[in-house]
């Protein structure tokens, strides 16, 4: 199924979902690296129940993926998903959080889920 033929419905969803701020900047933070439960604990100071209900909502729907390396889950963009031109064409709009991270790494906060 391509994007065109995603029911209005779907993309309603869809749109909603990415409508929340958290959820909004952790894909556009997925888009260029990838990242696990704790390091967006730090990004956002919240809880990790918090972040990790965030998460699972964006999987849930096909938008991230995960996979483990090791005892660490790491997430990144479902780049299969029938919504990802979707959100490549919303995150062009959105600024570079990029920063968020280079402050995580410059307080030592930066984790290598290695």
């Amino acid at each position: 199924m391509r994007i065109s033929r995603v029911e209005i419905e779907k993309v309603a969803t869809f749109l909603k979902l990415l409508g929340d701020k958290t959820r909004l900047t952790m894909v556009k933070i997925l888009d260029s690296h990838d990242c696990c439960v704790c390091e967006f604990v730090e990004i956002f100071k919240t809880s990790q129940p918090a972040i990790s209900q965030h998460v699972r909502k964006l999987k849930d729907f096909g938008i991230v993926r995960e996979t483990r390396r090791g005892q660490w889950i790491i997430y990144s963009l479902n780049k299969d998903s029938d919504y990802y031109p979707l959100v490549q064409n919303l995150l062009n709009h959105i600024p570079s959080q990029d920063y968020k991270l280079k402050e995580l790494e410059e307080q030592g906060l930066r984790i290598s889920c290695e």
